[in-house]
């Protein structure tokens, strides 16, 4: 019968000499420094990715702050989609101490040399704006002499793209302009904007000559206001804001810059930090089980510890001191790495970046990213530390049968609580949403419960399923996975968590990227005609028709605002919200609908992009003498709080129609094709001013321009978008976001690989006692070295099955709820994935096992 040695209650009355707990930490920590620097090496990748992305999000908020005047251009910006009444321009017109207009839309213009055309966005420019920071040209002056004339400054991309120089003309409507000089930068404009829309700059004065001003022609207003006193901006702001609300004003503000700038990138960060998070978390894993099986191995020196009279509580704060300055020494050389890698994340994300970034050492990442490190790695080390402490003194005679753990510890389901709050509180901080933090811990919770099901019962088929006339070889390689101290749980854990990583991010790529391509499939339109008057209508479809093109979708947009739901105007709604809700900045949901105008459309049918899913669809009205039921699509529905039969005044350019919601519909916004929220039955829109858009597809490059010139030529005031370039530009978006991702993806699948490495050198130990044993009964080198390979050959098997099952679940999932749209795996690429890792796996585990080959049989027997 067992006999237990009675624990000491005086254990924790006993005071401890912390400086011979340092030295004994030190002392034993001699034989295993480098076992305990791979230990480390697990905490470096993870801290590193997480020091990177918060020294570029603290660097990046800094420039934002600084360059906040620069990238606003003025004090106060205010901005609307309609031209403003009279009382609203008399209110302007006694704000700021400087003022400049600014009115911009979409259009084409035509280079007259080249012959080339190209939607562009127009900014017609009236005073000095901006007040702060320049507008950059080549040449430097011509910023402020182009308002003198008939002058223009054209977008650099844009001039090297159409082969223009300065002094060539270009052609805006019915007025041509000549080049005064190539655009090299706009305050507030990031690469990509400029390139899916670049911007060419004309003199206000000229705007009207242009005939580009015409009813239906979407044109965004900005009023610019300097002010000499700028602190007074904020409080002059929440002043006539309700005279802004009333007159649909828009104001922006240096502050409101910062906030929604900021904002813009928050998501990001928030992804980037969660990536380098599960990093680390792999890393930890590694660390903690490392830490189990080392602590196995010091059972006998603990034990004799224990004999000479050392506490439990002593034994367990030497190995607890080792263990701090593991994540210590880990932590820092992660924070020093991560501080070098920031300085890569802005050379991917430049073109995404409103601000000159630059980078700085951001001691505050630093900061966090040490005591990260310490914290997790002390808490998943825990629960192999605390069986230090039941330890007894009988192990160091009794070691083989002896066992560390007789009865449940409170202590360690204390620690794993305090794991899964860790996570919990730290996701929370990164997304500051509760409900998105409990979604994200459970999420890394199942994972983790999956794979340790996924590899158990894999590992138990292969034990009960294994033939008995399988080789030796065969069945000593897959003994070993269930081997006593074997990692083969903790290597599926972290390898299969860094593979469904991977693999969900790939398959997540590749189904964005599958509907842009379905989109842009050979029987989709892939150029848009927009901006087309009643007039110009039959013209240009017959033009389009000799050009032997198709016509493949035409249809009329009305420009209309919600003035009542229910009933109830935004005035009533707002003073409804101000005795429920103190917060000024808070819109109940309903009162989003009177937020800007809408474009519709009225329709017969239904398009293929669409579908009824609540309600009845009305087709044909007969207005007035009967209601009108519309169709919201049903995302914009929910976002206004408006259900069937509920009812909708629309302002229809002065004209009021009453409305009653009908049906909801799904719409299928990847389609190229004109696409609404809001869509009328036949009957009730038709005298309504209005503009027309055509779509059609091109078969080639050439044929895209000579149409786009003829077009431009005949039509100046329509606007063409070529699908083509747009995909081109959305492609070079996708691959450099795509970058970043396995950029931090690839921090999760080194951390797994050195959590392999630390795992192997980890039961290097019990190899060589194996393998010696092997050797003795008369083994050779090559059936030892098959017998390794075929256990980490099921290994990696076993980890990359586990992850790719997970990455195939969670990818079908997106799909199907998120994306709403169908999945297939890209069998090659899984394929290819699988082997890899399995290679990988296998070498490794080889390799890093070389020297238990060397050993000669006698070993044993000194031993």
């Amino acid at each position: 019968m067992k006999q237990h040695m009675p624990e000491d209650k005086t254990l924790f009355n006993r005071p401890v000499n912390v400086r011979w707990l340092f030295k004994m930490a030190w002392r034993d920590s001699r034989r295993n420094r480098s076992r305990l620097l791979l230990f480390i090496s697990s905490v470096i990748l993870g801290i590193a990715a997480l020091v990177a992305v918060y020294s570029f999000r603290d660097n990046l908020q800094r420039d934002i702050d600084n360059q906040a005047k620069i990238l606003t251009g003025a004090d106060l910006i205010i901005d609307t989609r309609k031209p403003v009444s009279k009382m609203a321009k008399a209110m302007l017109d006694t704000l700021g101490n400087e003022r400049a207009t600014e009115r911009s839309f979409a259009s084409m213009i035509y280079f007259v040399k080249d012959q080339g055309s190209r939607l562009v966005q127009i900014r017609a420019l009236e005073g000095n704006y901006p007040f702060y920071g320049d507008i950059e040209t080549t040449p430097a002056p011509a910023a402020n002499s182009f308002r003198e004339g008939k002058k223009a400054l054209v977008d650099k991309t844009l001039m090297l793209q159409f082969n223009a120089k300065t002094g060539d003309s270009i052609k805006v409507g019915a007025l041509t302009f000549v080049i005064e000089a190539a655009l090299d930068k706009v305050p507030g404009q990031t690469g990509i904007t400029s390139t899916i829309a670049p911007v060419v700059y004309i003199p206000l004065k000229y705007l009207e000559q242009t005939g580009l001003t015409k009813i239906g022609s979407r044109i965004h207003y900005k009023y610019y206001f300097k002010f000499n006193k700028p602190s007074t901006v904020e409080s002059l702001v929440k002043k006539i804001q309700p005279q802004l609300d009333k007159e649909g004003l828009d104001a922006e503000t240096v502050e409101s810059t910062k906030e929604d700038t900021g904002r813009s990138f928050r998501d990001v960060n928030r992804f980037l930090a969660l990536a380098g998070f599960v990093a680390l978390l792999l890393g930890c894993i590694g660390v903690g089980s490392a830490i189990h099986v080392y602590i196995g191995e010091k059972l006998g020196t603990i034990a004799t510890l224990r004999c000479l009279g050392v506490k439990a509580r002593e034994a367990f704060l030497i190995y607890l001191i080792q263990l701090f300055f593991i994540g210590l020494i880990g932590a820092v050389a992660g924070a020093i790495l991560g501080t070098f890698i920031q300085y890569l994340l802005p050379v991917v994300l430049n073109d995404f970046l409103p601000v000159e970034i630059t980078m700085k050492v951001s001691w505050s990442a630093i900061a966090q990213g040490i005591a990260l490190g310490v914290i997790i790695s002390i808490l998943f080390a825990l629960p192999s530390l605390l069986s230090v402490r039941r330890i007894s003194p009988l192990n160091a005679l009794r070691l083989s049968f002896e066992k560390i753990h007789q009865n449940i510890d409170p202590l360690k389901w204390i620690v794993y609580l305090l794991i899964v709050l860790f996570v919990f509180v730290f996701t929370y901080l990164q997304m500051n949403n509760w409900l998105e933090a409990m979604v994200f811990t459970l999420s890394i919770l199942i994972a983790f419960l999956l794979l340790f099901t996924l590899s158990g019962l894999l590992m138990w088929m292969v034990r009960k399923l294994m033939p008995n006339g399988v080789s030796y070889l065969w069945r000593q390689g897959f003994a070993n996975l269930y081997r006593p101290n074997n990692q083969t749980l903790m290597l599926t854990v972290s390898i299969g968590l860094s593979t469904a990583f991977i693999c969900t991010l790939f398959f997540v790529q590749g189904i964005l990227i599958n509907r842009v391509t379905l989109s842009a499939g050979e029987k989709q339109p892939n150029m848009v005609l927009f901006d087309i008057q009643n007039s110009q209508k039959a013209a240009l479809a017959q033009l389009t028709t000799d050009f032997k093109l198709p016509v493949m979708n035409q249809v009329p947009i009305i420009t209309v605002r919600i003035v009542e739901v229910n009933g109830k105007t935004a005035a009533d709604l707002a003073t409804t919200d101000s005795l429920q809700n103190s917060k000024q900045d808070t819109l109940a949901p309903s009162q989003r609908a009177f937020r800007g105008e809408l474009r519709v459309t009225f329709q017969e049918k239904l398009t293929e992009a669409e579908k009824i899913v609540k309600g009845t669809w009305t087709g044909k009205a007969n207005y007035p003498e009967e209601p009108v039921y519309i169709s919201l699509e049903e995302n914009y529905a929910r976002r206004i709080n408006v259900q069937i039969g509920d009812t909708l005044t629309f302002n229809v350019q002065g004209v009021l129609i009453p409305t009653i919601v009908g049906s909801l519909r799904t719409v299928n916004w990847s389609r190229m094709q004109t696409n609404f929220r809001v869509v009328f039955p036949a009957g009730v829109l038709e005298d309504a001013p209005q503009f027309h858009v055509l779509m059609t597809r091109v078969p080639s490059s050439e044929a895209s321009a000579s149409f786009q010139a003829a077009v431009v030529r005949g039509f100046p005031n329509v606007s063409v978008i070529d699908l083509e370039l747009v995909l081109k530009v959305l492609d070079n978006v996708l691959s450099k976001i795509s970058f970043v991702i396995k950029f931090m993806a690839a921090f999760s699948m080194a951390t797994g690989w050195i959590v392999l490495i630390s795992a192997v050198l980890t039961s290097k130990t019990q190899r060589l006692q194996e393998s010696v044993l092997l050797r003795t009964l008369g083994a050779s080198r090559k059936q030892i070295l098959t017998i390794t390979a075929l256990e980490y050959l099921f290994l990696g098997a076993l980890a990359a099955g586990a992850g790719m099952i997970l990455a195939l679940a969670g990818s079908w999932a997106l799909a199907t709820y998120s994306f709403e749209t169908s999945f297939t795996p890209p069998l090659w690429p899984i394929a290819i994935l699988f082997s890899m890792i399995c290679l990988l796996v296998v070498i490794t585990g080889v390799f890093s096992s070389k020297k238990v080959f060397t050993h000669p049989p006698l070993e044993v027997l000194n031993s």
